[in-house]
């Protein structure tokens, strides 16, 4: 009777120290291959949360070249939900989507203003993604906290987007309004609908321009 319990406990003790072993080696294996258990719970949570993002959105039209996390121009807070998108332009004829995209990264040092976006879509349609959808920018003031900014580059004063920068508007507009289930007529704002500023300039002063701008984010969706 004796001898049967200790051959249970041994049996018993064998199989902890193996399930042991086999959770040490586990863990050095990812470690070593791919991070670590860490990484691979971080990449099934991100492809959960982008199991719906439009594949615009992960395609190569869009470099993502994310701001440094700091408190002048990406705080790193979240955002919990989105209930509109909101275009906006630059302000500074010429520039380039990289320059605007540089203003901002260099906000952290110059602590000069506190101010960003999602996106900046640039004179040759270029777009480039300064902070995750899942973070808040600095652009919107009071709806920073539920929308997606998209700023755009403008080569005059009268903040009139060239062609290829209002084709990479309406596919990126597009392309949110289906991964955050919008409706354009309401689910696109201007900067001005905030807050009253002219902002975008050309939007603000074309009405039709900004309604036909809608359709044809309608159109593309379609």
């Amino acid at each position: 009777m004796r001898f049967r319990k200790l051959k249970i406990v041994l049996i018993s003790s064998f199989v902890v120290l193996a399930v042991v072993l086999a959770i040490v080696v586990l863990q050095k294996l990812l470690e070593k291959n791919s991070g670590g258990i860490r990484n691979i719970i971080d990449n099934l949570v991100d492809n959960q949360e982008t199991a719906t993002v439009d594949a615009f959105l992960l395609s190569d039209s869009i470099t993502k070249d994310y701001l440094t996390v700091n408190e002048y121009s990406r705080p790193g807070r979240a955002l919990k939900e989105v209930n509109a998108i909101v275009v906006h332009y630059v302000g500074n004829p010429g520039t380039t989507a990289a320059q605007n995209r540089s203003y901002f990264e260099n906000l952290k040092d110059s602590h000069a203003a506190s101010a960003s976006s999602h996106f900046i879509i640039g004179l040759e349609g270029e777009i480039i993604q300064c902070v995750p959808l899942d973070e808040i920018s600095y652009a919107s003031n009071d709806r920073n906290y539920d929308t997606i900014a998209i700023e755009c580059c403008h080569p005059d004063e009268t903040g009139q987007f060239t062609t290829a920068t209002y084709q990479s508007l309406v596919k990126l507009t597009a392309s949110l309004c289906k991964t955050y289930g919008l409706n354009p007529e309401d689910g696109i704002i201007r900067h001005y609908d905030v807050t009253g500023k002219y902002c975008p300039l050309y939007y603000v002063n074309n009405e039709d321009e900004w309604y036909g701008f809608k359709l044809d984010v309608k159109a593309e969706m379609e």
